[in-house]
């Protein structure tokens, strides 16, 4: 991939032009027929991921076993547009499909069109829908992006009266070239039921589904919440124009686990789960997570979620999986690493290692799930132990931050320069400061972490910040005490944040936003060099 030849506009209308005669609908456009009771249909949308510099990740579903066919071109009207290869949409994947476009010229609007060919009946095809995306510049140009995690949170569903998932909408706007989720796609564990009263009066009234009125166990009920989050209508109109980096956390599956968790907790026995080991559960939502979002496959690793997005000379974004491979959620107190101190893994670790020291990107962005000094948990019996990094104790590194002590240490050693790192998973927004003159560990440099969300939660207080590494909350905003905990939409705190970098200065300023576009809180970031 790194040694590929980037097409150019011209090359790309030069390749596209010479088969369009051929490529219509798909080379044999006149024998279709048109019968619109037999029709496939596109059920969810269409929408994108893992944008480069010449690809990108197009997905769709069909209501049956189907053919994917892609058409893609520099321009909406779709003169000379490109037929890609295709792909089937089966049973076996609920009929999802998602095709990896290659080839593209860089820096550029991609427009793509999307049709499915019914399998039993060759000669038909479904209404097309068309998207699109804009590939990262090869060059030294300006770019931006929004992130955010947290969406169907808490029992708040869609609300069609109040406007569905306002915050899409408003991301939208910004015209971004790209979006972070940082997890918690969906909430498996999260029933919606039809109403819920509000405390300052009236009701929020959510659409149900089926598989969304209990917390998700079996392969179709995972699938179902990511199809009740593809009913609101704010959702389809960004993913057809904004693509998608995601990474997933907790509640793709059920509230604080682990792998090879014991299902017995008090919060495992309230929603009535009948396996008895979370791996099974693992497996089927880790499968949906992939079916349903435009994520690269990696081929001897199909079910991988850390991943490394280079995005043009400004920018590498580092995905990571902190669910995956971490060890029990124990007390946390081990003074040496090993499996119970484990979060994101000897692998994973090493890979982010290399990968950092190799990037040749100005900025590094690591997209974590979690934050880093946050979210000291414990989940009813404190047997059960603490969910994140943060031990909860201010001196020397213990348990999962010794592998955060190790990291840090790394990139200081190695000379890897402007880090920054991205998360959500709070459901307030917040910036922290990491500054070793401030910390009972100090063999790293200063780095920041930027905090936002929900997308569409519940809002919560601050947490308490643990000062291991040494961070300043320098910005929170959050329901205070006397608003309470799990504050509805309606009350306007919910958060995304915005990041552009200068293709001139290569400054890069991150931007703190609610859900009505107000800039609540910005800090301009200078690069190092050298």
């Amino acid at each position: 991939m790194a040694n590929r030849i980037i097409t150019t506009r011209r090359r790309f209308l030069t390749t596209t032009a010479a088969a369009a005669a051929f490529t219509g609908l798909g080379g044999v456009a006149k024998p279709f027929i048109s019968r619109a009771n037999d029709r496939p249909l596109i059920s969810h949308g269409v929408q994108s991921g893992d944008v480069s510099i010449d690809s990108g990740v197009v997905w769709a579903r069909a209501d049956r076993p189907s053919r994917m066919l892609v058409e893609v071109a520099t321009t909406d009207s779709f003169k000379n547009a490109r037929q890609m290869a295709f792909v089937d949409a089966l049973p076996e994947s609920d009929f999802t499909a998602k095709l990896l476009l290659e080839d593209l010229p860089s820096a550029q609007d991609i427009f793509y069109r999307v049709r499915f060919q019914d399998l039993s009946a060759p000669t038909i095809l479904s209404e097309p829908k068309i998207g699109r995306f804009r590939t990262a510049p090869s060059d030294r140009r300006s770019i931006s992006f929004v992130w955010s995690g947290d969406t169907a949170g808490q029992g708040w569903g869609i609300d069609l009266d109040r406007g569905g998932m306002r915050t899409y909408t408003t991301m939208l706007n910004n015209r971004p070239d790209f979006f972070i989720h940082n997890g918690d796609n969906i909430y498996a564990d999260g029933p919606i039921q039809s109403e819920v009263k509000l405390k300052s009066g009236g009701v929020w009234k959510n659409i149900v589904t089926e598989d969304k009125s209990k917390p998700a166990e079996t392969l179709a009920e995972f699938r179902g919440n990511y199809k009740y989050n593809l009913l609101d209508k704010n959702l389809l109109a960004f993913n057809a124009q904004i693509p998608m980096l995601t990474q997933w956390d907790d509640h793709e599956v059920t509230n604080n686990w682990w792998p090879g968790e014991p299902i017995g907790r008090a919060d495992h026995q309230r929603k009535k789960y009948v396996d008895k080991n979370m791996l099974q559960m693992v497996a089927r939502s880790g499968r949906a997570f992939h079916e349903f979002m435009p994520t690269r496959q990696v081929q001897a690793e199909p079910g991988r979620v850390y991943r490394k997005i280079s995005y043009g000379p400004l920018l590498d974004v580092f995905m990571l999986d902190m669910r995956s491979y971490r060890g029990p959620n124990g007390e946390g107190l081990e003074t040496e690493y090993g499996p119970s101190a484990y979060f994101l893994g000897p692998q994973q670790l090493a890979w982010l290692k290399r990968e950092l020291v190799n990037s040749k990107a100005t900025w590094k962005v690591i997209s974590a799930d979690m934050p880093i000094s946050l979210l000291v948990v414990y989940d009813g019996d404190r047997k059960w132990g603490v969910e994140a990094v943060a031990q909860g104790e201010p001196g020397a590194p213990k348990g999962r931050e010794l592998e955060i002590a190790d990291l840090l240490s790394f990139i200081k050693r190695a000379g890897v320069k402007n880090t920054v790192w991205l998360t959500a998973d709070v459901h307030y927004t917040a910036a922290h400061y990491y500054d070793p003159n401030k910390a009972a560990f100090q063999d790293f440099e200063p780095f920041w972490e930027f905090v936002s969300g929900p997308i569409h939660a519940g809002t919560f207080g601050p947490n308490t910040l643990d000062k291991t590494f040494g961070p300043e909350l320098v910005y929170v905003k959050a329901p205070s005490k006397e608003q309470g905990v799990n504050l509805p939409p309606t009350e306007g705190m919910q958060f995304f944040g915005h990041v552009g970098i200068d293709g001139t200065t290569q400054q890069m300023t991150v931007t703190l936003k609610d859900w009505d576009d107000k800039a609540l809180w910005a800090k301009t970031l200078d690069p190092v060099f050298g």
